[in-house]
């Protein structure tokens, strides 16, 4: 008798794939039952407080003022003015954080990996001291111990009677541009492209001839050097409003408000710590026969570390800096304990305080801090893709 070709399959509850599909779809049935409940909940809750919901809050008017402001605010604006004004602040402080921590970090990274005794152990003293203290903390100390203790508007520390320093801030003056100055702008995008331009060209042209070209330099003479000409030509189209005291405090100029320095620099040197022991590491796990193999054919300390060593520790770095980008943009919510009017101050703070619209407010704030990390995990992921070496 022949064999048949094909198995009886057996009961479906014995097949593990059905078992799987059968468990998935009870426990989706589960999440989504538990979500309906606590939704329906919610609203039957908050109807029985007369609570409306709802987005049409953010067209009502807010009816209080921002300290700082990058666009036209004022307290007859609305409250979607007002999430705008403290996501930009948000925005801002922490870009300059990521962009100083990644510096300041770098740097210390590499000097502890120095063979000087004494750089050395500073670098390292850095690293455990603001390490381990904790960044709200360090936040105080920047604002009340340092930025409060500074004197009045009236005696102001003034560096060549134009820049001021006193407890409401750091005064400067601010750019005026007159009609032309557009050129000049239109110049500086153009230096922009023109440097990406020569980027890639400079590159490809490596690979093909392995002859390199001096980008560094060649870059920013044209970046420099071709708005700067314009500019020229154009017969300097931009004045100054040089700030004037005036009574008890300034006018005219830019004022840098104590709460943004005393945050940015805390959020810098805390976050830099971090990035330190990063970049030692990254340093450390290339293979110390491409450092010695530099040597043997004597370039430059600084050529080894610029053109070796650092192209292959980006591998290592670039995953876990991503992490400390996005803790820092996360940690700009401290914000709070001084004052500074970022996101969670003025829209998660005092507008829900108005208005009453937790549940919106909270989810919205909640989703731009998730888009913000999902923008900076996918710009640096794109980064991370073109440091991987490629295999021929």
């Amino acid at each position: 008798m022949q064999r048949s070709s094909t198995t009886e399959r057996g009961p479906l509850w014995r097949d593990p794939a059905v078992r799987a599909l059968v468990i998935q779809a009870i426990l989706l049935l589960a999440l989504l039952g538990f979500i309906a409940m606590i939704v329906t909940n919610t609203l039957a809750n908050l109807e029985a407080r007369g609570i409306t919901t709802g987005f049409g809050f953010l067209q009502e008017r807010a009816g209080f003022s921002i300290p700082q402001t990058l666009i036209d605010y004022s307290g007859d604006s609305s409250y979607a003015r007002t999430f705008v004004v403290g996501l930009l602040n948000t925005l801002l402080v922490s870009g300059m954080g990521i962009v100083a921590a990644t510096i300041i970090g770098f740097a210390v990274g590499i000097s502890r990996l120095s063979s000087n005794w004494l750089l050395a152990k500073l670098a390292a003293a850095y690293v455990e001291i603001f390490r381990n203290i904790p960044l709200l903390v360090q936040i105080l100390f920047w604002y009340f111990a340092v930025l409060q203790a500074l004197p009045s508007p009236r005696q102001s520390l003034s560096l060549f009677e134009a820049f001021f320093l006193n407890v409401r801030g750091l005064v400067v003056p601010a750019p005026d541009p007159l009609p032309g100055f557009s050129a000049t702008l239109w110049a500086l995008l153009l230096a922009v492209i023109l440097v990406v331009v020569l980027s890639v060209y400079a590159r490809r042209r490596q690979s093909r001839t392995g002859k390199p070209l001096p980008v560094f330099r060649l870059g920013a003479l044209i970046l420099i050097g071709l708005p700067l000409a314009v500019f020229l030509v154009t017969g300097r189209p931009l004045a100054w409003e040089v700030p004037a005291l005036t009574g008890f405090n300034f006018k005219g100029g830019v004022t840098v408000i104590p709460e943004l320095v005393a945050l940015w620099l805390a959020l810098s040197i805390y976050t830099a710590s971090f990035i330190a022991e990063i970049v030692r590491s990254g340093i450390q796990s290339v293979p110390q026969g491409q450092v010695e193999a530099a040597r043997a054919i004597s370039l430059p300390g600084d050529v080894t570390l610029r053109k070796i060593v650092i192209p292959q520790a980006m591998r290592v770095i670039v995953p876990q800096l991503t992490s400390q980008y996005l803790n820092l943009t996360k940690n700009s919510s401290l914000a709070t304990a001084i004052g500074y009017p970022d996101l969670v101050a003025v829209f998660a703070g005092t507008a829900l305080n108005q208005t009453g619209q937790a549940i919106e407010i909270v989810a919205i704030t909640m989703a731009v801090y998730l888009l913000i990390s999902l923008v900076v995990s996918a710009l640096m992921n794109l980064y991370n893709a073109r440091t991987l070496l490629k295999e021929r």
